[in-house]
């Protein structure tokens, strides 16, 4: 497992009984977490004493008691990446602090491209992975469905001072604007995908990642350039082993680039307990 372990202002405090304890910046937050089954004893006073918690609804979804008042948003920053930090509806922050792993990666692979390096970020969020890719130097692509998430995402360039970096932003389907831009003869020397686990398109057709991301890579891998860097395959879907993962970079990539690929879960230190929380899978197909 690869462990982002390297974040000052977020930390994962506890987890047990279903529930995370995490620290955003200064402010204690406690939110489910589908992977914690186990139910381990919760020694620090910090979950009886946490800012918000966030209850599950037995009708679906739920909502967060504040138990006292916050600001709408704060920031938080990462290696001079800066974040707004807003809890929503659906429990989520508005980032996946796991995924500066990813960032790291990314901005050490175009660092060390030697070359100007252009990047597609699809269902790219808030815009962690497109910002790392930009601070670093490669011109970005960013393409989210939402609206809302797209403006977060300029609004946390905007934090982080990288307003006036060569990014794109592109409120679209995914699938559909990977297909225009192919008719378009379009290239990318790297791609970062992050899809959901379970969806409806545009016109009510289910999305379910199992089921539906081979014909989605067949399709990103067209608009790979002649002498791509990367591409990065993201998945919280627990039915979507890294193994799996790599094997379809690999089958759908290296025929045509050579290459290798790696794939491996990705976590989050657990400070109380000294292990790590899993939190997703990545696979990664790169230049030799």
């Amino acid at each position: 497992m690869r462990t982002a372990d390297k974040w000052r202002d977020y930390r994962l405090i506890d987890a047990s009984d279903g529930m995370r304890l995490e620290k955003w910046g200064d402010i204690s937050l406690s939110r489910p977490d589908p992977q914690i089954i186990w139910k381990t004893p919760k020694e620090n006073p910090l979950w009886e004493s946490c800012d918000a918690v966030y209850h599950r609804s037995e009708r679906g979804g739920g909502s967060w008691e504040f138990r006292k008042k916050l600001p709408e948003s704060w920031t938080v920053e990462y290696d001079r990446l800066k974040f707004i930090i807003r809890p929503t509806g659906f429990k989520h922050t508005g980032l996946f602090p796991e995924q500066a792993v990813n960032w790291d990666l990314a901005r050490k692979m175009i660092k060390g491209a030697g070359r100007n390096i252009s990047v597609l970020n699809l269902f790219a969020y808030t815009g962690g992975a497109t910002l790392a890719c930009a601070e670093a130097g490669a011109s970005a692509c960013h393409v989210d469905a939402s609206k809302g998430m797209v403006q977060w995402a300029k609004d946390n360039a905007a934090a982080s001072g990288l307003s006036d970096k060569p990014i794109r932003w592109i409120v679209d389907d995914c699938l559909k604007f990977a297909e225009r831009e192919i008719r378009r003869g379009r290239t990318y020397d790297a791609i970062i995908m992050d899809p959901p686990s379970y969806g409806r398109g545009p016109s009510g057709e289910v999305w379910k990642l199992e089921d539906s991301i081979y014909s989605l890579l067949e399709i990103c891998v067209k608009l790979l350039s002649d002498s791509p860097l990367f591409f990065m395959l993201n998945s919280y879907t627990a039915g979507l082993s890294p193994s799996v993962m790599s094997y379809m970079l690999g089958a759908l990539i290296k025929p045509k680039y050579g290459g290798e690929v790696s794939a491996d879960e990705i976590g989050l230190p657990v400070e109380e307990k000294g292990m790590s929380l899993p939190a997703g899978s990545t696979a990664i197909w790169r230049e030799i």
